[in-house]
């Protein structure tokens, strides 16, 4: 299955609207994490995501996924579990803009992952423009070290740190699944195996009804999940993820707003030059149109 081929700016810049609304999920799965917990969290909002993209990909599907198409997206949505789990619980213990510069390893790794895996080709000017990037989340990770957190917070770092591993072979998964697959399909795949993998550990870990208040709040986290979801595989279908997987960084933005808006998270001069190293990185990596072709077979056999 190949896509329609599409400027790569236009995928890098949609791409960059579904990190965004990803990032606004994230503030409200915060909230939602500190008022239910991170299990309980993921378990609710699941069956409103698959719901949602149920209705979206079930009436107009055009037969089922093939084998190879139906182990992707299975292998995807596992991996997402654990990457969520992690994430989540983690933003629970940790600032929001940390536990996303800290995340931002995962772009730095799946640019290596992509050469290796997808035979990409990774040029000097992104490898350059990401450590540039690095280098300011390395800035942030200093301020942040001026002050002490605690033990939860050390323990919140790790699993940020864990699932941001787990996040850059997700990155490349969705290389691959969005040229095996359309975004609607792939939604609604991932959030039923995600559903579905949550529900089977529930004789172990157990949850409770959430309160009537937090509903609302956890169709909101589904349907900026899902239009996420739906925004990043189009963009992953028609660029490469080594060119796209910058995109990851203006995350941290939006990262750093919604937790001084919603948390009360303070901003600290060593944040604010972080962030200004990273957006540099970004507008550094995003290359010329015929530097970022989607040619690539999917390897759906």
């Amino acid at each position: 299955m190949h896509p329609p081929r599409h400027s790569p700016l236009i995928a890098f810049l949609v791409g960059t609207v579904g990190i965004a609304l990803f990032s606004a999920m994230d503030a409200v799965m915060k909230s939602l994490v500190l008022a239910i917990g991170a299990y309980s969290t993921m378990l609710w909002r699941s069956l409103f995501s698959v719901s949602l993209a149920g209705a979206l990909y079930l009436p107009w599907r055009n037969g089922w996924p093939s084998g190879p198409v139906l182990r992707l997206h299975i292998a995807r949505g596992v991996l997402s579990t654990i990457m969520g789990v992690l994430f989540f619980w983690g933003i629970g213990r940790v600032p929001l803009a940390q536990a996303v510069a800290l995340a931002f390893i995962a772009p730095l790794i799946a640019l290596y992952l992509a050469a290796i895996w997808l035979h990409e080709k990774v040029g000097p000017r992104t490898i350059s423009a990401s450590f540039l990037a690095f280098a300011g989340v390395l800035v942030i990770l200093l301020g942040q070290a001026q002050t002490d957190l605690g033990p939860r917070a050390l323990t919140g770092s790790a699993a940020v740190l864990a699932s941001a591993v787990c996040y850059a072979v997700n990155i490349i998964m969705m290389r691959r699944q969005s040229l095996a697959a359309g975004p609607v399909e792939i939604a609604f795949f991932q959030n039923m195996t995600v559903g579905l993998v949550l529900l089977a550990v529930l004789p172990l870990i157990g949850t409770s009804v959430p309160p009537d208040t937090q509903w609302s709040f956890l169709a909101i986290a589904a349907a900026l999940s899902t239009c996420s979801m739906l925004l990043l595989s189009w963009a992953y279908a028609r660029a490469e993820a080594s060119y796209l997987a910058t995109t990851e960084y203006t995350a941290f933005l939006w990262a750093a707003l919604f937790g001084w808006l919603f948390f009360g998270e303070q901003l600290s001069p060593y944040t604010m030059a972080g962030a200004v190293l990273i957006v540099i990185g970004c507008i550094l990596a995003a290359r010329r149109p015929q530097e970022a072709s989607p040619a690539l077979e999917a390897t759906t056999a």
